[in-house]
């Protein structure tokens, strides 16, 4: 992929790693489209160093306050059936079982090692 394009225009993630997840995940889910389509404007969007710090902090730099954590938080929600009507009907172990592999998902992806990477680029990048 070439980095340098025409009038330094942000390059496109069509035919790259981001773009074919995106596609990939397309289409399970409205709300998830909506996700990923932000995540698509923000990778086509321009940025300024400030935006770009912020950005990557957000995204995956910290395990409290992160779009990672969200994601975390609503895995578990939807395997719990206190809060996920669905599972319901489900047999109480299996109930269980899926609720606690949902906490133990939540926990991992809030591990603050996970987000330790993110958390170094935005501080990288701080001006």
């Amino acid at each position: 992929m070439d980095l340098h394009t025409p009038a330094n225009a942000v390059p496109s993630i069509d035919d790259t790693d981001l773009g074919d997840l995106l596609e990939d995940l397309h289409g399970i889910h409205a709300g998830l489209d909506l996700i990923l389509d932000g995540l698509r404007h923000i990778a086509h969007d321009r940025h300024t160093i400030d935006t770009t710090q912020t950005l990557c902090a957000a995204l995956a730099g910290s395990a409290d306050c992160d779009l990672v954590a969200a994601i975390a938080l609503t895995v578990a929600r939807l395997a719990d059936a206190d809060s996920n009507p669905a599972l319901r009907t489900l047999p109480l172990e299996q109930q269980k079982e899926a609720r606690l592999a949902g906490e133990q998902t939540a926990y991992a992806l809030t591990d603050p090692d996970l987000h330790q990477h993110a958390s170094e680029t935005a501080a990288a990048i701080d001006a």
